[in-house]
């Protein structure tokens, strides 16, 4: 009995033991709220984000907001802009205005302010004294043109819809002028026109010609930029005729540079008994009418008809 009582007595111990080892591990979650709160993803961040919006709204970002748009610097605001101005925290001062005919615009609290005829940094720079004058501390004032009504682009000549061409931007390309004219139609001229305003006291600049063919297909006129007052002119094209024993008689849009042969094959080439021998040209010359000889690498001239003759068997 002794025995077995000590051995059972044992066995208690072992599980004692084994309690009491356990017991650790299972006082251990209240020591564990505490960890996660300490390396809490929010309280390193803490110091740094008050110093981080702070120049954002008064420092660096305030700079950057006094400053107008990249590229417009040079772009003088004019009747029918519409502008839009944003005022830091102010919603009420933030919106798009349109610059009235008197060349003003009508903002809460500082009335009508003129604007025509000043730069954007100059007519944000107005408009952020007079806010600061007597009803803003620090007002943080960007200034943009929503949309330019002052500037345009007179297209005329053969296109869909000729007439001032509002531009969208402070210049515009020929081929976007020309694409907003309604396009040319097909009594077009190959050559486009472009005359720049003169200057004040100077003469009238030569006009630039441009192939619509090649500024179609980006050879030319990348370089060629609109400003306002501009005029694009195409005019109607120059024409030549072709009669006699050509496959396509008639009448032919005249390219600058086109040859006699080059206007043959325009027409379809000879016939069978086409020849390219005995070429003669009616053009006017000095008010009349004469029929010359011509050959195949002859230019054409507007207005000539150049007559294919039979060849002898």
């Amino acid at each position: 009995m002794r025995k077995s009582s000590s051995l059972a007595a044992l066995v208690l111990g072992l599980f004692a033991a084994a309690a009491a080892a356990q017991t650790p591990p299972a006082a251990q979650p209240p020591a564990q709220p505490p960890k996660p709160a300490a390396p809490n993803p929010a309280s390193p961040n803490a110091p740094y984000k008050p110093d981080f919006e702070i120049p954002k709204t008064e420092g660096s970002g305030a700079s950057k907001a006094d400053q107008p748009a990249a590229g417009a610097e040079t772009y003088v605001i004019g009747p029918q802009d519409s502008l839009s101005i944003i005022v830091a925290d102010e919603a009420e001062l933030t919106g798009k205005f349109r610059v009235d005919s008197d060349g003003t615009i009508s903002m809460p609290y500082i009335g009508r302010v003129p604007v025509a005829g000043l730069s954007l940094a100059d007519a944000q720079d107005k408009i952020t004294a007079l806010l600061k004058k007597d009803y803003l501390k620090n007002p943080q004032v960007r200034l943009e043109v929503d949309q330019f009504k002052a500037r345009s682009v007179l297209v005329t000549g053969e296109v869909r819809t000729p007439g001032k061409v509002p531009l969208l931007g402070t210049t515009m390309s020929l081929l976007e002028a020309l694409a907003l004219a309604g396009s040319p139609t097909q009594n077009a001229s190959s050559e486009v026109l472009v005359m720049h305003p003169p200057k004040a006291g100077q003469p009238a600049p030569e006009p630039i010609s441009v192939n619509r063919k090649d500024l179609e297909l980006g050879r030319v006129g990348r370089d060629l930029v609109l400003q306002d007052g501009d005029i694009v002119n195409v005019p109607i094209a120059k024409r030549f005729f072709v009669s006699g024993f050509v496959k396509n008689p008639g009448s032919f849009v005249l390219d600058p540079g086109t040859t006699v042969g080059q206007a043959i094959v325009l027409a379809g080439g000879l016939t069978d008994r086409g020849s390219d021998r005995r070429l003669t040209v009616v053009r006017i010359v000095n008010g009349k009418t004469v029929e010359v000889p011509v050959k195949m690498e002859d230019p054409v001239l507007p207005n000539d008809e150049i007559k294919v003759k039979p060849r002898f068997f």
